[in-house]
Parts: C-alpha cells; structure tokens; sequence
C-alpha cells in the first residue's frame, strides 16, 4: 500500500469514542533523593482506526508518556497524576497483574530496538507463541497454528523456517516484523509503535510502515505512533503531538501542523527536517572552475574479500569493482542499505584494511603502497569520524585530553601549545571552554559529535569520513551539526567523504554520490543527475522511500 492511501481513505471511518484518552499525565523520575518531573499535563485522544504520532527530540517527554500509558515505566518512574482511559477504563492506577490481563490483547507494544527485545536464547516460534499462551488462545496445535499464520502475514519468508530460528539469524528488518506479529497476535485495540523504524534502512522502514498500515485496515486497530522522523508523521499520521521538554507545543491534524504551526518549536522542527525540505542540490563545488588533477581521492577498480574459513577456503566479495573521484574542497556521498558495502570501501580508504586489489589514491598517494610508520603518518592526512560519539570517546578521559591525544600520538609540541591547539578547535566547532574539563557522559549527543569532529580536525587533516556521522542525532541537533561541517568545509577547504543511508540528508549536503547494492556501484555523478534522473531501479526504490516527500510541506 502506498504511503498516502491509509490516512485519507481512513478518516471518514474513525469513530469520535476514543480507545484512548489521557488527560492531564504527569510522570517524574528518583534518582536518590532528588525526584524530577519529566511529563507534564500530557492530555491526547486516539480513535480507532486512527494514527496519533507524538513527535520530539531525545528528552521531549514522548517515549515516558507511551511507557506510562501501557505501564511499562523504569522502577524510578512514577506516574504522578492524570487519568488512561483504555476503551473507557481508567487503568492508571492499575497493578502489573492488573495490567498484565490488558497488554498483548487490548493494547500492544512495538519498541525500538527489535535486538534487545527478542530473548536470544528462545527461538522465534516460541516468543510468538508467548503472548497466546499467556491470554490462553488455544491448543497447542492452535497456537502452533497461529504462529505460522502471523509469521507469513507479517511479510516473513518460510515462516516454518524462521519459527524454528533465533533472533541473530534474523535481519533487523525481519526481527521488527516479529515483533510486529507478537504485537498484533491478539488484535489489539490499540498498538504503541515506539521509533518502530528508527533503526532501520529506508527501504525497511517503508516496508514496516506500510504493514502497521495494512493491519491497522484489516484489525481497524488505532495506533500512538512515537517518533522524531516528521516525515515519517507527515506520511503515516491523522493527527500529531509536538513535545517538548515534557510538555505539548501543539496538536492537532497532521496538515494542519504541517503548513500552520503555531509553536515556534514546531516550526523550528519542520525547518530542520532533510526529509520535508525541497530539494536543492548542491552546486558550490561544481561552480569551483575544473581543475585537471584537483581530486584529492580517486578509487579505481576497489574489490574487498573477506574469507568465510572452512576447508575450501571460500571467501565473500564485499566489495565489487567500484571506482568513483572526489573533487578537492567537495562533499561525496556513498549511500546504500546495511550489507552495501560502503562502511567497509570507507575502511579501505582511510587504511584500516588492505584492499583484495585496486587503488586508492589520497591526494597522489597511492595507500595501498604503505606500510608501518608510512601508513601511520598518512593517517594525519585523513581522519575519520564514526556515528556513535559515545562509544567512540574514551568515557574516562576529559574532553581536553580526548581532543589533545591525537597531538600526543603525531607532533611533539609544548604543553602551552598544545593547549592553544585545543582551545582553538574548540571554538571552531563551537563548544564552550567550560566543556574542557567535562567526561562524555556529561554532554548531549551533538555536543559529543561535536567533540569528535575536534578531535578528528586537531591535526589540520584534508579529508574528513564521515560515517553515518549525524544519523544517531535528533533533527535540530543534527541540522545543527551539517551546518557546522558546512561552515568547516568552507573556512578549510575540507573534503568529505560521507557515509549515510539517509538519502534525505544526502541530496542536502552533497555534491556528488555513488549508490551501492551488494558491494556493486550501481549508480554515480553528481546529486541532481542521480536524484534527477537515476539510472538503476534499486536507486528509484531508494529515492522514492525517503519519508515525507508527499507532505503539504513540499507543496
């Protein structure tokens, strides 16, 4: 189905009786002593058959408000006040056990991460089964029966097979449909479909979408839909909830939201969101006069194998044939799906791995050529910058000796100079000094990336890779974020290469791009040719799931 059917064509058929309504929600978490509100006054309505997306960044309040309607809060959460009335029933102050006789047959849970909700010691059949056992379904037969049914309807392929499989052998994809099927097993009234797609391909994230569509058609099942995508709220929702620090901005339908915002935060939001955003392409590199020899990196021919062990020695082709150039002071996108190839070509051009053949030239050098102490100090050259700030930053370390540590590994300079060195890069990338004595865990997400572009910039490098670098971040601190390697770009005459499967953010910030299918090249040259006028079906496919492309905004 495609993204635009579901929300007109259910309008006319959603009942004004709500199968939820809060009214004036209000939670709070303990840590020790200190007792925080993070929710306050939350009041909405879901009909049947209708999506209500509540939409925010990290800390808006959105994800507790769900947690708290299906009672689900962490154990120092508490809900302080107001009233969930489920089909009419106030169940806020209901127990777990209370609870317990609701959830999986009256109201459902999708979460986030389909990893770290599956139990990976059970087989998929078996948690499927779980949610019928428990409300008493039926036989054996009959549940083993179910099974199967739910597996198939949810998309999955030999669902006998992937009954019998556990979580790792599963793709992302595939794991959130089974949490998809145990959600719906029972038909619920209502689903809670928390960042259901957040970590998932574009592609994926469609697919998933479209069947939450198609059950909610054929159960007329309503669903709360939690979200920082508002492209994904703009295709998928009748009405939206902007929050803010635990607090509504405004509700109300989708397009009314989308071209009459009343906040200033809303507005704010609509601004920074790459999918909602016109398209337009990228021409300050093109309008540089061509230069013969200005590419600073040119892959030829790049085949990376890895080997699969075993007597045969088999080995399996990440990799395959791809060439592409990058113009000096010029951004380059690689795109494509998990499984690409392009995380493992950016590995081989920043040198952490020796490609199975081809070249790798980097400003004349060819890489491929180097070795030990050679290699080591190439590396100054090119720096790269991961997607998880977190995990790449030394949580023991200040954010002083995280940035100054490159300088400690390549130049022998004073103390006093170091020092210079560090406060300067600081204020290129705008972070206050007081940040300097500060661990990781005491910044926000942008501030984090903000440190590791500082870090990855300390040694005055040319080239930066930039690895699904802002796809971890919320939409105004992510907006925040490529305006800032923008402004880097310009003041240094700095190239990126980056890596991304968010084509949205790609046709903002790019100048050129190469799309990847199973480690081929499938499609390359400049951003308005590949968007414009795409060559292969799998770059069509891409380009047409980019998420709020039919919003008003764009009209």
């Amino acid at each position: 189905m495609s993204a635009t059917i579901h929300r007109d064509r259910l309008m006319d058929d959603i009942s004004d009786v709500p199968v939820l309504a809060v009214n004036n929600l209000a939670v709070s978490y303990r840590n020790g002593n200190d007792v925080q509100r993070v929710v306050y006054d939350v009041s909405l309505r879901v009909k049947p058959g209708e999506v209500v997306a509540i939409v925010g960044e990290s800390g808006s309040g959105k994800t507790t408000t769900a947690q708290a309607i299906i009672g689900l809060l962490a154990e120092n959460g508490k809900l302080d006040a107001g009233v969930i009335r489920l089909n009419g029933t106030d169940i806020a102050a209901w127990s777990q056990r209370q609870l317990d006789t609701v959830r999986g047959c009256k109201i459902s849970l999708i979460p986030q991460d389909p990893t770290g909700s599956l139990n990976p010691v059970k087989t998929i059949g078996e948690q499927v089964a779980e949610i019928l056992q428990i409300h008493r379904y039926g036989s054996r037969e009959a549940i083993d029966t179910r099974v199967i049914e739910l597996l198939t309807r949810v998309g999955l392929s030999q669902p006998e097979l992937r009954a019998s499989q556990y979580p790792h052998e599963l793709s992302g994809g595939m794991r959130q449909r089974v949490l998809i099927a145990i959600a719906v097993a029972l038909r619920p009234a209502l689903i809670i479909a928390d960042e259901p797609t957040s970590a998932l391909d574009v592609t994926v994230q469609r697919r998933i979408l479209d069947l939450i569509d198609e059950l909610r058609n054929e159960y007329g099942t309503a669903v709360l839909l939690v979200t920082h995508d508002l492209g994904v709220a703009s295709d998928r929702a009748n009405h939206v909830v902007v929050m803010k620090a635990g607090r509504i901005q405004e509700q109300g339908p989708t397009q009314q939201i989308l071209t009459s915002p009343k906040s200033e935060y809303t507005r704010q939001l609509l601004a920074d969101a790459p999918s909602l955003r016109k398209a337009k392409y990228h021409s300050r590199s093109r309008s540089r006069p061509e230069v013969d020899g200005d590419d600073v990196i040119v892959v030829d021919n790049l085949l990376q194998d890895f080997p699969l062990g075993g007597r045969r020695r088999e080995s399996f082709r990440a990799v395959d044939g791809i060439s592409f150039r990058v113009r000096r002071g010029s951004t380059h996108a690689i795109v494509g799906e998990s499984g690409s190839g392009k995380t493992t070509t950016a590995r081989s051009i920043v040198g952490f791995q020796k490609p199975t053949a081809g070249r790798i030239l980097v400003d004349g050098t060819d890489i491929t050529t180097l070795r030990g102490e050679t290699l080591r100090q190439f590396r100054r050259r090119i720096q790269l910058v991961y997607q998880n700030p977190f995990g790449s930053l030394d949580p023991l370390q200040t954010v002083f000796h995280i940035i100054e540590e490159p300088l400690l590994n390549f130049d022998p300079l004073p103390r006093e100079e170091r020092a210079r060195r560090v406060q300067h890069i600081l204020d290129r990338v705008g972070l206050p000094q007081a940040v300097l004595t500060r661990k990781p865990h005491a910044l926000s997400g942008g501030q984090r990336q903000r440190v590791a572009i500082a870090r990855a910039l300390i040694l005055n490098p040319q080239v930066l890779v930039l690895d699904e670098a802002v796809s971890a971040l919320d939409v105004t601190v992510q907006a925040q974020i490529l305006g800032l390697l923008d402004e880097l770009q310009r003041a240094l005459g700095l190239t990126y290469l980056f890596i991304s499967h968010d084509l949205a953010v790609v046709r903002q910030i790019s100048d050129t791009v190469s799309v990847l299918h199973n480690g081929r090249q499938v499609d390359g040259g400049t951003v308005e040719e590949v968007f414009s006028r795409p060559v292969s079906s799998y770059t069509r496919e891409l380009i047409d799931a980019i998420p709020g492309q039919l919003s008003p905004v764009h009209v």
